[in-house]
C-alpha cells in the first residue's frame, strides 16, 4: 500500500471544527479532512460572500445547499444551485466565488487534478 492509499472511513462532519476564512466580503467556513494528496471540505459562504482572491487551484465543487456564482477572471459566471456541480484542473482558469444569499459546497481537490503538460 502506497502513502495516497486511504483505507475505507466514515466522515462525520459533525465532528471536523469549522476554521473561518474571511473575504473580500462576508466568510467562508471549512471543515476539512485532508488526506496524503487529497483535501475534502464542507465549505459554507455567508450572505454577500465574494472571495478575496482568483483561484488557479483545480477542484471539483459540488452544491449542497442555496446557489453561488462562479466567476472565471475572462468575465464568463456560471450560476450553480443545489445538486450542480463544476470541474476545473490545477491552472486552467482563475476563478472566485460569490454568493449573494450563501451556500453549502462540498468541494475535492488535490494531486488527481494537476494539469498535465
Amino acid at each position: 500500500m502506497n502513502n495516497k492509499n486511504i483505507p475505507f472511513q466514515v466522515i462525520d462532519w459533525t465532528k471536523i471544527d469549522k476554521t473561518e476564512h474571511k473575504g473580500d466580503i462576508g466568510f467562508a467556513y471549512w471543515q476539512t479532512a485532508q488526506y496524503e494528496g487529497l483535501r475534502i471540505r464542507i465549505v459554507e459562504y455567508t450572505k454577500g460572500y465574494l472571495a478575496d482572491h482568483w483561484c488557479q487551484k483545480g477542484h471539483i465543487v459540488h452544491c449542497l445547499e442555496g446557489e453561488f456564482i462562479s466567476e472565471l477572471q475572462d468575465g464568463e459566471k456560471y450560476a450553480l444551485t443545489k445538486g450542480m456541480t463544476y470541474v476545473v484542473t490545477d491552472d486552467l482558469s482563475s476563478h472566485r466565488s460569490f454568493s449573494e444569499n450563501g451556500v453549502k459546497l462540498l468541494i475535492i481537490d488535490g494531486d488527481f487534478l494537476k494539469k498535465v503538460e
